[in-house]
């Protein structure tokens, strides 16, 4: 998602700052500014400072996660069909090394109401399972999962949790302290619309002395010198000289949006969705998989397309052709289009989308 001028404004004069004085900043101005900014953060999902540290992305989150839970062999990690590949990477590579297995259990296309896709999941649990690793909202197929529901159950079998919200923070409403997961991770470079590369780590604080950073430096240890945050905060936080500036925008993208009444804006995106997608259904005579005002999709949905001989060269020729960048994706062997409409989206946009599909497909068949 494009980071609005505003905010983009505030990340370069970040910057400059840091340009300026460079050792004065990291010495002396980085750790109170991390700190006022995580502090923003944590309101905004409800959670208190000392539990998230910033991360660059999710992707990064899973990594910490993945590579620090001390598995056993014959251990299980639960998840379902429908991750992100690179977060699905960080998880086979963490169970191989350890002897543990990464089992993927099927949710089925189309859902119905939470109490079956929980029940659809569970049958994936085992008397192994140590972990179960979910999205909020899945990237493949755009769906909101009942995380909420699948973390109290996890909690009664002793089960972590840990989730990935790459898609949630700015698409949806999130209460990290009420969801109960033992770990989250999110971007909020995505539908927050901070800069790229801003994301956070939260862990409840009974598993943070179970994490350990990917890097090892002065933050780390008991030598950790100035660096007045925790010991989980200090030794993520602090893993090299690096580029703060979009962590530290990250409390004018969360202004941002509430100076813009983003609820609102967001109600307005869905709406748009909503009718392209019975526009699409109409056009290609298939069936949604979300069922109709269910809550399941937001901002962001699948729409399932005719099979396509190379789904690449769809994906290719709607920019070559008609400028529209989209995921085409290959999923189950089913084919989809996934829509995002963000709040600089219009109506003749998704317009536009759908000529092109039915144009193309036209063309195809």
């Amino acid at each position: 998602m494009a980071t609005p001028l505003p905010v983009f404004e505030v990340y370069q004069e970040w910057q400059r700052q840091l340009e300026r004085q460079p050792v004065r900043f990291f010495s002396r101005e980085a750790t109170p500014a991390l700190r006022e900014a995580r502090a923003a953060l944590a309101r905004y999902v409800n959670v208190r400072p000392e539990e998230l540290v910033f991360v660059h992305n999710a992707t990064f989150g899973v990594n910490v996660v993945a590579r620090s839970l001390d598995l056993q062999p014959g251990d299980e990690v639960l998840t379902s069909n429908h991750e992100y590949g690179a977060c699905s990477n960080a998880w086979e590579l963490a169970c191989t090394k350890r002897g543990a297995r990464y089992v993927r259990q099927p949710i089925t296309l189309p859902v119905s109401d939470d109490a079956a896709i929980l029940e659809e999941f569970w049958q994936g649990v085992t008397a192994q399972t140590r972990v179960i690793y979910l999205s909020h909202i899945t990237s493949p197929t755009a769906l909101t999962l009942p995380i909420a529901a699948i973390c109290a159950r996890a909690r009664r079998a002793g089960i972590l949790t840990v989730i990935d919200g790459a898609h949630a923070p700015g698409q949806i409403d999130l209460d990290l302290a009420s969801l109960g997961a033992d770990a989250y991770t999110g971007n909020l470079h995505k539908w927050l619309c901070a800069p790229k590369g801003a994301g956070f780590l939260w862990v409840q604080p009974h598993l943070q002395p179970r994490i350990e950073p990917l890097v090892t430096s002065w933050g780390f240890g008991p030598e950790r010198g100035h660096f007045e945050e925790n010991d989980f905060i200090s030794a993520l936080q602090w893993q090299g000289t690096d580029d703060l500036s979009a962590f530290l925008s990250v409390p004018a993208a969360i202004d941002f949006q509430a100076e813009h009444h983003w609820p609102a804006v967001r109600r307005h995106c869905h709406a748009l969705l909503s009718a392209s997608m019975a526009r699409l259904a109409a056009l290609t005579g298939m069936a949604a998989v979300y069922p109709a005002q269910s809550g399941y999709y937001h901002q962001m949905a699948i729409v399932p397309i005719p099979l396509q001989p190379d789904l690449a060269v769809l994906k290719e020729r709607l920019y070559d052709e008609f400028a529209i960048e989209i995921p085409c994706i290959n999923w189950q062997g089913r084919h989809f289009v996934r829509i995002s409409v963000q709040g600089y989206n219009s109506e003749e946009d998704l317009r536009r989308l759908e000529e092109a599909i039915g144009a193309l497909l036209g063309a195809a068949t």
